[in-house]
């Protein structure tokens, strides 16, 4: 005889192929079976106020999904989370792959939370598989300390080939995490890209994770990432690669006073630590809380909020621009033609976009 506590219904899996609305299990019965019960926005804002991180964690998962219905409570969920985000300080982590950016986030966020008290939360992005879309979403078993800390918050999400996966969702997150308490926010990027300029529009410092000794250390000098960093650091900073690690911290601090002065008028500065001995991890963060003092002193802090604020406003039209025509039903019906008369040369591929963007506008009169 089958128990229900060995039941998919028990258990809360999800029995169905399709995407479903995150649901908590209902303890009672409803005619011999459990029930799930759907939450209202009012029970993810009141859920997420509390504090309570298993609603949290539903409420991002319906914030990640595309399905309209999800989207719809989304929004009104953030919207409603809105006026109580805001108080954190947003820290983004970037570096190449393998600088050993999870492992350094697990030192780095013991270190604050013992330091400064709070609460942590952790948005590790993970890259999908352009073949199959599926992502290992491990960051979390990097994160040993972390993950079994009471007061952190770890969520591995997809990349999703949208822009290394730093994009419009990851601020929302940001925001309902806000709302739920916690006061310290970790963006973790992809990797070294275009993800870091999306990454750079949401956070208040941009710390960059570079590595010593695998090469010309003028390669990872490159003017772009370099002038988003407000900090570099130098990992793997010991045994018989402390030399090299220094040299490579010399070479990228005088690369600084090459780059014009940054906008907040902080001079990025260049520190070695180890990630895996956990040396050098106060000297970090003494950095990091020195830049915070000096730009909420002259202002900075705020003006790059509101920049941020401004710049995710024009991501969200034009967001909602391209969706409204790619899901338009009388563009979905004619892109297969264009596409075929691009792919036989009959038309350009600026003139098949103009000819299907004046239909698209034509549509909207």
């Amino acid at each position: 005889m089958d128990h229900p506590e060995n039941s998919e219904e028990f258990r809360g899996l999800n029995v169905n192929s399709g995407v479903e609305q995150p649901a908590i299990v209902n303890p009672y019965l409803n005619r011999g079976r459990f029930a799930r019960r759907r939450l209202t926005a009012t029970d993810y804002v009141e859920g997420i106020r509390r504090g309570d991180t298993a609603i949290l964690g539903q409420a991002v998962t319906l914030v990640e999904s595309t399905h309209p219905d999800h989207q719809k409570i989304a929004q009104e969920v953030i919207e409603r989370c809105l006026p109580y985000s805001g108080n954190s300080i947003r820290i983004g982590i970037s570096g190449v792959p393998g600088a050993g950016k999870s492992t350094s986030i697990d030192e780095f966020g013991i270190h604050v939370l013992e330091r400064a008290g709070g609460r942590l939360a952790v948005l590790a992005i993970d890259p999908s598989s352009e073949k199959t879309k599926g992502s290992i979403l491990g960051d979390k078993t990097r994160m040993e300390k972390l993950s079994v800390h009471p007061d952190s918050f770890i969520r591995p999400s997809p990349s999703a080939g949208s822009l290394g996966g730093v994009a419009r969702k990851t601020r929302e997150t940001i925001i309902l995490c806000e709302a739920a308490g916690f006061d310290k926010i970790f963006v973790e990027t992809v990797g070294v890209g275009q993800s870091e300029t999306a990454c750079h529009s949401m956070v208040d410092f941009f710390l960059l994770i570079q590595l010593a000794g695998t090469g010309d250390e003028l390669q990872g000098i490159k003017r772009g990432i370099m002038e988003m960093a407000d900090g570099i650091v130098i990992n793997k900073c010991d045994g018989e690669n402390v030399d090299a690690c220094h040299l490579a911290a010399r070479q990228f601090q005088n690369a600084l006073h090459l780059f014009p002065m940054p906008e907040s008028g902080w001079l990025p500065k260049v520190l070695c630590y180890s990630g895996f001995y956990g040396t050098g991890i106060r000297e970090v963060w003494d950095m990091v809380f020195e830049y915070f003092d000096f730009v909420r002193a002259n202002g900075y802090f705020e003006h790059r909020r509101a920049e941020q604020a401004k710049y995710w406003m024009y991501e969200s039209i034009n967001e909602q621009l391209r969706d409204g025509f790619y899901h338009h039903p009388t563009i979905a019906g004619l892109l297969a033609g264009a596409e075929q008369s691009v792919l036989d040369g009959r038309k350009t591929s600026f003139v098949a976009a103009k000819q299907l963007l004046d239909t698209y506008f034509s549509l909207l009169k």
